[in-house]
């Protein structure tokens, strides 16, 4: 399938035909001077579009919303959500439209949609536009969780809009043009669960099955099994959060895809120094999605989910409620032999017993006691595979407790080249990121350029980028990262 001329754009709107109870069609709001700032070509052509179309004065129109490809019905989703524990009945795309869905040049359907492309019926007050620095910040940590191998929506491209948004200040506006295997969150069968529509609810739950578990069709109660494959997916998403430390900041239930994928990168960040209490948001004042608490709230979000399935998964109410309480209780064990078999894997040990999650466990202690840079310690860590252990022993502040869990850890023969296979050199330092966007706001692209060119090479070493591989200097402070809106 080669790369699609604008007038060969097809965008179904499946998702408003089967559910228009969720959708409000609507129309982005006019961008007066659109300019590229960044345009993911690898995605370009895994969609089969012509990046250098999209490159064009159409091609801009069409990733602002300003130009809608024939056929196309661009949409307003709605949800609900609980955030931060409360619960919100109508959320929805305030200030976002799923422009449709496309088939990609391997035959899968993804979706475009588009962020920070004007007002809707749901913005609840806010005036639906996005600036340039939380854009481009998406941009950057979703190809980062990609090239990091985590299920993430992708960013196609960012498009300054040549209009003013007023935050503390102005900033200059831009829309994302993000990509995703579908938009649906457990937030949207709370929707549908709160209009009171069972019918919505059951064709909502089918649309889910068709688009992301096929097999559920086919199990003896597939809306069961559906719950038990968002169940799985998301309890390894979110071990491999914890894998790389990275924090997503706010995990409301409208956040919690039903496809297993990295969704709205917000207040997100990766953890430096290894603390299980780690926030970022500014907004997360109790700690609620701090690091540690992510597998925690996961399943609790999935709780809100099996809720609004009850009625599918049985009529007995009871019955319905123990199969869905069963099920729930399968993903601790599938987070915990998740992330159990990531900890082994980026210890460079094949597939062991309860022995090592002790030496895991006694690690994760001693990374917290000495403030250790959680990801220069596993690269350092594969060093000590090569027979060096001073890079990895000069973070530490126990220094007896530390070689005493090297001796353990040696003994069991660590493989270092599949250690670096998994372990990255470069991720996306808080620092470097605000530096980026920083100048990127001032219409100086080069250092949000060289981090992407970094980052999506996360695995192999190489010469001129040592600066991408350490931690914040002790001036940069306490980091607090924002929404956005």
């Amino acid at each position: 399938m080669s790369a699609a001329p604008a007038s060969t754009v097809v965008l179904d709107d499946r998702f408003s035909r089967e559910l228009p109870e969720m959708a409000v069609r609507w129309q982005a709001a006019d961008a007066p001077d659109p300019r590229l700032l960044a345009l993911n070509e690898p995605l370009a052509a895994e969609l089969g579009l012509d990046a250098s179309w999209l490159r064009s004065a159409d091609g801009l129109a069409f990733l602002v919303g300003s130009a809608v490809p024939s056929g196309a019905n661009p949409v307003a989703q709605a949800y609900s959500g609980h955030q931060f524990g409360g619960f919100v009945p109508r959320l929805g795309d305030g200030r976002a439209l799923l422009m449709g869905e496309l088939v990609d040049v391997d035959e899968r359907l993804r979706d475009l949609h588009l962020k920070g492309s004007g007002r809707t019926p749901f913005a609840r007050g806010g005036d639906g536009l996005a600036a340039v620095g939380p854009m481009l910040r998406e941009y950057v940590i979703s190809e980062s969780m990609h090239a990091l191998g985590i299920p993430t929506t992708r960013s196609l491209a960012v498009t300054a809009t040549g209009r003013a948004v007023q935050r503390d200040a102005l900033l200059p506006g831009a829309v994302l043009a993000r990509i995703a295997s579908s938009h649906l969150r457990v937030g949207s069968f709370q929707f549908a669960a709160a209009t009171g529509d069972l019918d919505l609810v059951r064709r909502l739950a089918d649309h889910a099955i068709a688009r992301h578990y096929p097999e559920a069709a086919q199990a003896a109660q597939p809306y069961l099994a559906l719950f038990e494959s968002v169940v799985a997916a998301q309890a390894s998403l979110v071990a491999r959060w914890m894998l790389v430390g990275f924090i997503h900041g706010v995990m409301n239930t409208d956040n919690m895809t039903i496809s297993g994928e990295t969704i709205d990168y917000g207040p997100c960040a990766f953890m430096e120094a290894y603390d299980p209490a780690t926030v970022y948001s500014s907004i997360d004042h109790a700690g609620r999605y701090a690091y540690a608490n992510q597998p925690v709230v996961a399943q609790w979000n999935l709780a809100r989910l099996a809720e609004t399935l009850l009625p599918l998964i049985a009529d007995d109410q009871q019955r319905a409620i123990d199969l869905a309480v069963a099920s729930l209780g399968r993903f601790s064990a599938a987070y915990d032999d998740a992330f159990s078999a990531g900890m082994r894997t980026k210890l460079g040990l094949p597939a062991g017993d309860g022995d090592d999650d002790a030496l895991v466990a006694d690690l994760l202690v001693q990374l917290e006691q000495s403030h250790v840079d959680y990801t220069s310690f596993f690269r350092s860590l594969g060093a000590a595979a090569r027979g060096d252990d001073e890079p990895a022993r000069g973070l530490f502040v126990d220094l007896a407790r530390f070689d005493a869990w090297l001796a353990r850890w040696h003994a069991l023969a660590p493989d270092a080249a599949a250690m670096d296979r998994v372990n990255p050199l470069y991720i996306p330092r808080n620092h470097l990121v605000e530096n980026a966007l920083a100048a990127a706001t001032s219409n100086d692209l080069g250092p949000f350029t060289r981090l992407l060119d970094a980052i999506t090479s996360p695995y192999d070493e190489r010469p001129g980028l040592e600066q991408y591989t350490a931690p914040a200097p002790d001036d940069f402070g306490p980091y607090q990262t924002f929404c956005g809106t």
